[in-house]
């Protein structure tokens, strides 16, 4: 049996490690590209978040926009705790941060590709370089394969795990099979606000929670100040939810910041109100009280017109309020986006139904495969996403295998 594996991706290259070798049977993966896994590879800031300890299947798909269906079918078959022993037998251990995040305890996220690719090595897999797919043409019970440098390759069965494409005319080839897509749009981006002056407090972090105003878009996490708008886990998320909606925006919306997460007015009225009585001398711009970066309360003093000289005791109370407004429901223009392109993350893709859970197997064609990001399944950051590719992966690799027993 011939099995053509399209992507050599997070999802592409796991199934291929998950095929035992059969001497009937040829695996080769086809890459676009001159490199595999290089998704893999750039992750994590080079670490590689591989998952999450998240290990119940119902908390677990809450973690997706987009996909919880079929991810409540497919996370019963192989989940986070799979993935941990599965690179544990390999003698590649797993880590977990703070906040639930899993790196390899190397913190190498070459150490994730070189595990995958020994696994691929061991089971014979074959890997073949800059052969993009343009076409693919059913042969009676097989499928001819044309690739864009005139070459073809005749198989018996077919994953497309290729990744999420940016526009809808690259899933061309795809939708030919015929196989409806979702229109894609971009997840899992930063929000750009020009010229603004607080992207001068650049490298600046601090928890925040932020609120895409007029949406019920909200999440809470860490915030990034970088020199063209805000980043970060809380910015992040809130693209992948808002996805779509944001898409039809245009990506020109406003955010709401609480700078301090979850404090209310009356929190903070309060806290104020204590501060003038016992610590009325201290001088406003020397005492920050909130743990904000000390540069992030300096901007937000010399925004609001607080003099270096005033004391708490003596703030004026239209200066109170507006540091009030300010720390609870700060409001920023959002003009734009920015993506990156070796961690791109598509909202859309092959459309979920037309996919049997139980195998990654398409319910249109018998013999063609999906997994990974490819198909309408995306999650929010902290390792889900390469989740759903080992996930998706595995399944097809096993009902792949399957077939020839």
């Amino acid at each position: 049996m011939k099995i053509a594996i399209i992507g050599a991706g997070a999802a592409g290259c796991f199934a291929a490690a998950n095929i035992p070798y059969h001497p009937d049977n040829e695996v080769v993966v086809f890459e676009k590209a001159a490199r595999a896994m290089q998704k893999i590879k750039v992750s994590g800031g080079g670490r590689c978040n591989v998952t999450h300890a998240c290990f119940d299947v119902a908390d677990l798909v809450e973690k997706y926009p987009r996909g919880k269906q079929l991810l409540r079918k497919t996370f019963h078959q192989f989940n986070p705790k799979d993935t941990i022993a599965w690179f544990e037998k390999r003698g590649v251990n797993l880590k977990e941060e703070s906040d639930g995040r899993m790196f390899p305890d190397t913190d190498d996220s070459q150490t994730i590709i070189d595990c995958i690719w020994g696994e691929m090595m061991r089971q014979k897999v074959q890997v073949r370089f800059s052969k993009g797919v343009i076409k693919i043409e059913a042969k009676d019970a097989q499928y001819l394969i044309h690739f864009a440098d005139k070459s073809q390759y005749l198989a018996d069965k077919i994953l497309i795990a290729t990744g999420g494409f940016p526009k809808l005319e690259q899933y061309s080839w795809i939708e030919a099979l015929p196989q409806k897509v979702e229109d894609p749009v971009p997840s899992l981006f930063t929000f750009n606000l020009p010229k603004h002056p607080i992207t001068e407090l650049m490298g600046v972090v601090t928890e925040a929670s932020v609120k895409i105003a007029g949406t019920k878009f909200r999440e809470q996490g860490p915030l990034l100040i970088t020199h063209w708008g805000f980043s970060g886990p809380a910015i992040l998320r809130c693209s992948a939810w808002a996805a779509r909606a944001l898409s039809e925006k245009n990506y020109h919306f406003n955010i709401s910041i609480n700078w301090l997460r979850e404090a209310t007015e009356q929190d903070l009225k309060e806290q104020i109100t204590t501060l003038r009585q016992y610590e009325g001398k201290q001088l406003v711009a020397h005492k920050n009280p909130f743990g904000l970066p000390k540069r992030l309360w300096e901007y937000f003093i010399m925004r609001i017109g607080i003099a270096e000289n005033t004391r708490w005791g003596d703030l004026p109370a239209a200066q109170q309020n507006k540091l009030i407004e300010t720390l609870l429901r700060d409001v920023y223009e959002v003009k734009g986006k920015t993506t990156f392109k070796e961690e791109f993350v598509t909202c859309g893709g092959v459309l979920l139904k037309d996919i049997d859970p139980k195998t990654m197997e398409s319910r249109n064609q018998k013999g063609i495969y999906y997994a990974g990001e490819i198909t309408d399944v995306d999650g929010i950051t902290g390792g889900f996403n390469f989740q759903n590719a080992w996930t998706s992966g595995w399944i097809a690799a096993k009902s792949i295998a399957n077939q020839n027993q």
